[in-house]
């Protein structure tokens, strides 16, 4: 008996060294889960989280170097303003300062000044600013000084910094006075503060020019680190600015750390730095890990249970219900949380899109403006070289019929920016009863240079009644002019150059523009954006693809084929406006 007692208590003992080493071993089974757990999750969110920061950096670049690239071509064009050199040289600003009112909406800049050589403000989008002197100033000084556009950057009396650009204006030689444009990049300020948490520029210098934070801007970044900022982003980043790994353990476990990203602006030698906090890394990693401890510390309380059943299997009983109900709430409420966290993000990655889409659209837009100005630009630079040829002939009165087709141009390439400005809107609330036959004769007349220098033989036949759409003139011109284009292209290689305009109307109006050239070899890829045979330089290969659209948009249809004696064949087709329809309009 003694003996089997003795085994008994054996058997009891080395149960319970095994319980106990099998604690053991699941805790730290348990713990080298959690802790690779912790190191996986913090990389892979913290790396996500440089990524985006990254990508944010590039979108501000880009948005700030488009800015200042868009004005910095204003002064060299209304250095050459005939009215604003005018107005210099017979000292007559009566109308200078709505001249430059006129453009200041298109142009996007924050004012536009005109000073004469004695620096004195003579005309301003800002009535306030007239009869201000500017002697002296750096941006007036080299402006007459240089023969281009100066950028200068100074710094304004109620803070913050102003940035212009500055150009002379000359006439028979000699420098009459400069144009001033305002560049307004405080815009893009306000659009980095509704996004990241800390953002600024510095020149060569390394003085902050813009700046989230007000008062950073014209001190360096050490000095403005160590002022007290206002925004919570602020705070932490002046409380830890190491790298992540270096941080001590209670500002790991808090969240508090920051990130620095810094980036070079292609202007000036200037640069762009941001912080971004990691307190969502860490809220993310601490609830994966919540929930694994949870899951050990269910498994454990189980394990316990198995053996303590024998004992107390009704104790043990409601202790797991009450537990599962508790982990299940606790789950739960985790659940909840992440799915908060979730929609959070992905309200992040839709701002994200939404940026790099308007960056899109920017470029295609870019793209169809130089697109259809090239035409006016290439007929004014014809008209202005008859010009020369006629004022040398000393033949002023038809010298003054070119100058006023470059005039007609030039409204012509504003209505085109007007209309690609307001490109999104493509409906119909502006179109208007069109005579076909007019935007014909007028689009010919657009081409009559090139037609003239080429020597091509062009047939026109026209109704002798009108020929009535509902529509927009300029852009019904825009798709002739583009289809005449293409056909005197196409011609370069023939003998006798030749095109064929037709326009006929009954239940619908058709223009057929045919010409004798070498024919079209893809008809599939014909209307597609950027899709050209020409040489590079030659084209971009947009006109097609515009033309297509605008018809649509006019309620017809464009196609094309290869005429069956050669060479190719467009047909544009239109509605006909009906008489009564006309008539109501």
């Amino acid at each position: 008996m003694a003996e089997r007692a003795q085994d008994q208590r054996d058997q009891r003992r080395l149960g319970r060294w095994l319980t106990r080493a099998a604690v053991a071993v699941f805790c730290a089974v348990a713990l080298s889960v959690i802790y690779f757990t912790n190191q996986f999750l913090t990389e892979r969110f913290t790396e996500s989280t440089r990524n985006r920061a990254e990508v944010r950096m590039t979108l501000y670049v880009g948005n700030l170097m488009s800015e200042l690239q868009r004005n910095s071509i204003v002064p060299q064009l209304l250095a050459r303003d005939p009215e604003l050199i005018s107005a210099l040289e017979n000292k007559q600003y009566s109308l200078s300062t709505q001249r430059l009112l006129s453009f200041v909406d298109e142009i996007g800049a924050a004012s536009l000044m005109l000073l004469d050589k004695e620096g004195r403000t003579v005309a301003a989008t800002d009535r306030n600013r007239l009869g201000e002197t500017h002697r002296g100033a750096p941006y007036l000084v080299n402006a007459l000084r240089a023969n281009t556009t100066i950028f200068t950057t100074f710094s304004r009396e109620g803070g913050g910094n102003s940035f212009i650009y500055s150009r002379r204006i000359d006439s028979a030689g000699s420098p009459i006075g400069v144009i001033m444009v305002e560049v307004d990049l405080q815009k893009l300020e306000r659009g980095w503060a509704g996004i990241s948490d800390a953002v600024f520029v510095t020149n060569s210098e390394g003085k902050i020019l813009l700046s989230t934070e007000p008062r950073w801007r014209g001190l360096d970044e050490a000095t403005a680190l160590s002022l007290q900022s206002a925004p919570s982003a602020i705070e932490r980043a002046l409380r830890a600015t190491q790298d992540w790994t270096a941080l001590p353990i209670d500002a790991y476990l808090s969240g508090e750390a920051v990130m620095r990203r810094e980036t070079r602006i292609p202007f000036q030698g200037w640069k762009m730095v941001s912080f971004t906090t990691y307190a969502s890394v860490r809220e993310r990693v601490n609830g994966v890990l919540a929930l694994e401890i949870m899951g050990f510390a269910i498994l454990l309380a189980l394990a316990f249970w198995v053996m303590s059943r024998k004992t107390a299997s009704r104790l043990v009983f409601f202790q797991r219900e009450s537990a599962e109900l508790r982990a299940l709430n606790v789950r739960l409420q985790r659940e909840i949380a992440e799915r908060e966290k979730v929609e959070k993000t992905l309200e992040v990655a839709e701002q994200t899109l939404a940026q790099s889409s308007k960056l899109a659209a920017l470029g295609e837009m870019s793209a169809a403006v130089s697109h259809e100005l090239n035409q006016p630009l290439a007929a004014m630079k014809t008209y202005l070289a008859g010009a020369r040829l006629l004022l040398q002939r000393k033949r002023p009165d038809e010298a003054l019929s070119s100058f006023q087709r470059i005039d007609d141009l030039i409204e012509r390439m504003g209505a085109i920016t007007r209309q690609l400005k307001s490109y999104a809107r493509k409906g119909s609330d502006a179109f208007e009863p069109v005579d076909a036959r007019a935007a014909v004769s007028s689009a010919l007349a657009m081409m009559e240079p090139q037609l003239k220098v080429r020597h091509v033989d062009i047939t026109r036949t026209l109704p002798n009644h009108p020929v009535m759409i509902l529509g927009d003139r300029l852009r019904l011109e825009q798709v002739i002019i583009n289809l005449l284009r293409n056909a005197l292209d196409a011609t370069k290689s023939a003998n006798r150059p030749a095109i064929d305009i037709l326009l006929a109307a009954g239940d619908i109006m058709r223009l057929t523009v045919r010409d004798n050239g070498e024919g079209i070899e893809d008809l599939d890829a014909l209307f597609e954006p950027f899709y050209t045979t020409k040489q590079p330089g030659d084209g971009v290969g947009l006109g097609l693809a515009i033309s297509s659209g605008i018809v649509n948009d006019l309620g017809g249809r464009l196609t094309a084929r290869n005429g069956s004696s050669g060479g190719a064949v467009f047909e544009v087709q239109l509605p006909i406006l009906k008489s009564e329809v006309a008539a109501a309009e």
